[in-house]
This record gives C-alpha cells, sequence and structure tokens, in this order.
C-alpha cells in the first residue's frame, strides 16, 4: 500500500503531459499553415496569428543577442524541478496539483520550443479594436490558468480538523 501512495502523485504528471501535447500540436499545426506574421482574423476580438518569439512574456529579451535563450532555459528546468517537488508534496490537494502540474506542463511546452527552435511558436492574439494583446500559444495559457488556480487556492478559507478526545462531546 506504502508503494501505492508514493506513485500517487505521479497522476497529476497525465495533466502536464496532456498540456504539453496540446500545446506542441497546436504549434505544429499554425507553423505548417501560417508563414510568420501571416494573420486571420478568427473573431472581431481574436486572431490567428504565427510570430516567433526569442525572448519571454511579452517579448522580453528577445533582441539581447541569444543568451537569453540558455538563461530562460536554465530558470525552466530550475521552476519545473520544483513543481515536481511540489506536485509529490501536494499531491492530495486537487486543486493545488491541477495548478501545478498546468504550470509545469506549459512550462515544458515552451522549453521544447526553446531548445529545439531558439524561439517560442505563439499564434493566439486577442484584441480590442486597435489595442492589441501580445500574441501567446497553449503552454502560456495553461501557466495563466494554473497561476489563477493558485491563487483561488490560497484565497479558500481552509477547514480546521478538531481534535476531539474520544469520549467527549463537541462543545
Amino acid at each position: 500500500m506504502r508503494e501505492r501512495a508514493n506513485g500517487a502523485w505521479l497522476r497529476w504528471l497525465v495533466v502536464s503531459v496532456a498540456a504539453i501535447a496540446l500545446d506542441l500540436a497546436t504549434k505544429w499545426w499554425i507553423s505548417s499553415t501560417f508563414r510568420v506574421g501571416q494573420s486571420t482574423e478568427v473573431t472581431p476580438f481574436f486572431n490567428l496569428v504565427l510570430a516567433h518569439n526569442p525572448g519571454a512574456a511579452f517579448s522580453f529579451l528577445a533582441g539581447a543577442g541569444g543568451w537569453q535563450r540558455w538563461f530562460f532555459t536554465a530558470i525552466t528546468v530550475v521552476i519545473s524541478l520544483a513543481l515536481v517537488v511540489m506536485l509529490r508534496r501536494h499531491h492530495r490537494n486537487r486543486l493545488m496539483s491541477t495548478a501545478f502540474a498546468l504550470v509545469l506542463g506549459g512550462a515544458l511546452g515552451n522549453l521544447y520550443d526553446r531548445i529545439t527552435l531558439g524561439y517560442v511558436v505563439d499564434f493566439i492574439q486577442l484584441h480590442w479594436g486597435e489595442h492589441y494583446f501580445p500574441a501567446f500559444n497553449v503552454a502560456d495559457s495553461a501557466i495563466s490558468l494554473g497561476v489563477a488556480l493558485l491563487l483561488w487556492d490560497s484565497l479558500r478559507p481552509r477547514t480546521r480538523l478538531m481534535h476531539i478526545p474520544v469520549g467527549e462531546e463537541k462543545p
């Protein structure tokens, strides 16, 4: 029984693998269908656009000359290892584990791009009129959803278990 409990946290990696698979599949599709910079309006506020981002979120350090690729790779590896440790520790908390698994999957999806391509493929573009939000991808969405779930989990009231000795009644 102890072995089963020790491996229980591994089920959360299925969520991470699903996020990675969806991310890589959508990036493959957009990269094989669009040219860099090509944009197609899907709705009045949503475009598909193929963009290559050598930087981090919002193209932070995109023009830094190449060193940022390995810098962001190292940061992602360290954060991913920390997320695996946290998944192992908190695997009984469904909300927190889902959040960690989504962040891990998103981080690894973008890490794959960064290592194999030297940039991250972005393709989802939201806008309102002439105001455009920077393009992003499924991995970024998984990370954002995971962080939102972590915030929600941190704001939830915790139930405290009262210790009531056997034979006594609750006050």
